[in-house]
């Protein structure tokens, strides 16, 4: 464990930027859009990410400022997670301006690739950090930390004028894809000699995507298709399977405080209610019954955020402990993201089960969570592991 523990409050920068990602959402992502967006066959606002990802900058909180970004760190990723997640808002956040730029900039750490990739990650960053691309690693959403790398893609045969101009063909599928659907550009882990990430426009020839019913419609999957798909190699190699690592953790750890973020809006929500809901001539959320739920789940949401907040911490710092809070935090935010969705719809009463009512919403979205990056379970048993706490 780390000697130092970091600060789990909030900075003052910090809570400005969660406080005008949450104006700007209540003024533009309403909980009523969300819900009219499920049934549309346009569930990803591009819209409402263009103002979140260029007028906040948001795209390019973990971009260093030499590329155009903000040169922040997950911190700040984490306080906008936690925003976003309070609106369930349909934009690709952490598929693109968190798991695809851990990868790139992985990518740009890493040492013996040809200038001429280096060249094309650090146009891309510049283009994500300006808001004017999106970008999505091709992964499985169920994919956990410490998997092995990824090999439904693989290298296929090159055609006349290929070497010439640097061009791989890939050939394969990668299914369950989340935040792909809007995304501009394709970072495709494929199996080869050497294995390598390769960087896929998706508007070329030979790519295809398959939206597919999610059970969270704010964050719709996808199939992704590659039939001789043209592609550029960014990473081979040691530095490929690094940055699929880099970016997976990156994705658990920000994803716990997206589902600490939700929790804290359950809870919110549910008490506010209790408070109007009236029975026997008094508020219901005066019966002990209710009170201790509810106290019961506010202990937990407090737990959880400083688990989240630690993950975020040490992420910003490059703590050798990251691993440990990742895992840690996904055992236990998971869960209580799930218990309080489920306290919500409950507590709520009939209204609560209502088409009409966002509980659901929450509910699909924190039941959606619980598999992504790994199951709490798959990181319970990652975090023994870490530890050296030997299985019963």
């Amino acid at each position: 464990m780390s000697e130092a523990l970091p600060d789990l409050l909030f900075s003052d920068a910090e809570r400005a930027l969660a406080d005008s990602l949450s104006s700007l959402l209540a003024d533009r992502g309403g909980l009523d859009k969300a819900l009219a967006r499920t049934e549309s066959g346009q569930t990803y606002d591009e819209g409402l990410w263009q103002s979140v990802a260029a007028d906040l900058g948001c795209a390019g909180l973990l971009i260093p400022e030499g590329n155009g970004g903000a040169g922040a760190s997950y911190r700040e990723a984490a306080a906008a997670a936690e925003a976003l997640a309070a609106f369930v808002a349909p934009v690709p956040f952490l598929g693109s301006a968190v798991v695809a730029t851990a990868a790139l900039l992985s990518v740009t750490a890493g040492a013996g690739e040809t200038s001429a990739s280096v060249r094309a990650v650090v146009d891309l960053l510049g283009r994500l950090a300006a808001g004017e691309t999106t970008a999505a690693l091709a992964i499985p959403f169920a994919t956990a930390p410490g998997a092995s790398y990824p090999t439904s893609v693989r290298l296929a045969g090159t055609r006349p004028g290929d070497a010439a101009e640097g061009i791989a063909r890939l050939r394969g599928m990668v299914t369950g894809v989340a935040d792909a659907l809007p995304a501009d550009m394709l970072l495709v882990p494929a199996d080869g000699v050497p294995r390598g990430l390769y960087l896929v426009d998706m508007a070329v020839p030979g790519v295809a995507k398959r939206p597919v019913v999610s059970l969270d419609m704010t964050r719709q999957l996808c199939d992704l298709s590659f039939d001789d798909a043209p592609a550029t190699l960014i990473a081979s190699g040691p530095v490929a399977s690094r940055a699929v690592e880099v970016a997976l953790a990156a994705g658990a750890g920000v994803l716990a405080s997206e589902q600490v973020g939700l929790a804290q809006r359950c809870l919110d929500m549910t008490v506010a209610y209790v408070k109007e809901r009236r029975q026997f001539a008094r508020p219901v959320g005066s019966f002990q019954a209710i009170k201790h739920r509810l106290a019961d789940l506010w202990v937990e949401v407090t737990e959880a955020r400083a688990a989240s907040r630690y993950a975020a911490a040490c992420l910003a710092t490059g703590d050798p402990d990251a691993k440990v809070a990742v895992a840690l935090a996904q055992a236990y935010c998971s869960e209580i993201a799930v218990h309080a969705a489920q306290e919500c719809v409950q507590l709520h009463g009939g209204i609560g089960f209502t088409w009409e009512h966002p509980a659901h919403l929450y509910l699909k979205r924190a039941k959606a969570d619980s598999i992504a990056f790994g199951t709490a379970d798959a990181h319970r048993a990652a975090l023994a592991s870490l530890v050296n706490l030997p299985a019963r």
